[in-house]
């Protein structure tokens, strides 16, 4: 069940205390590449101090709340480097029960990198690379498993992206993704930035 913070108070003391605070929840996304020094500076300074602050409770609690507590949760997760909750996020990530999350989950696992990390995208694709019909992460996540191979090996994409696999099929099919482009390499690119952003945060506590 999706806890809404109207309906329950210490949900939403952790949101107005992680969460809203300058937009964060707007901001850890593709937008935290467009900010420029000094907001980025404090920006990070901020996320890095909070990630060290939050306890295991209040993840939890956040991670039952919307896309804008589960997005915070996640990267709080990232840059504190707690991989106990590892298995946590890969199941949330495959049910996708809220949108706008598919994102933050991804690069916290693969900022995580490693075989495990794979193997939990990797499942998230088997499942909605046959859902055409369904614009969920697929290309998200197909650059962040590609991530992880870049710096681990393994190849765990390949199976995916063989002619005629699930990865071309469900270019063709999918009605969003009409497209003589393959979107792997954009979306590779945005996740190897904010793993980036991770490291730094994670450097700098």
């Amino acid at each position: 069940m999706i806890r809404d913070p109207r309906d329950d108070a210490e949900l939403l003391a952790l949101v107005r205390r992680y969460v809203t605070p300058e937009r964060r929840y707007l901001k850890l996304s593709g937008s935290l590449l467009r900010m420029q020094s000094p907001e980025y500076d404090r920006f990070i300074r901020d996320l890095c101090k909070d990630a060290g602050l939050i306890t295991p409770n209040e993840i939890a609690k956040l991670l039952e709340g919307g896309w804008r507590e589960r997005r915070t949760a996640a990267w709080l997760v990232a840059v504190s480097r707690r991989t106990e909750y590892r298995e946590g996020l890969g199941q949330l990530l495959l049910t996708s029960e809220v949108c706008c999350v598919g994102l933050a989950y991804s690069v916290a696992l693969a900022s995580f990198g490693t075989a495990r990390d794979a193997d939990l995208l990797a499942a998230y694709l088997d499942r909605y690379l046959c859902r055409p019909d369904l614009a969920y992460d697929q290309a998200i996540v197909m650059g962040a498993l590609q991530f992880i191979d870049l710096n681990l090996g393994g190849g765990h994409a390949d199976r995916f992206r063989e002619p005629g696999g699930l990865w071309q099929q469900w270019l063709q099919d999918a009605p969003h993704m009409q497209s003589d482009s393959d979107p792997t390499p954009s979306n590779l690119g945005l996740i190897r930035r904010l793993c980036a952003c991770v490291d730094e945060c994670a450097t700098a506590r």
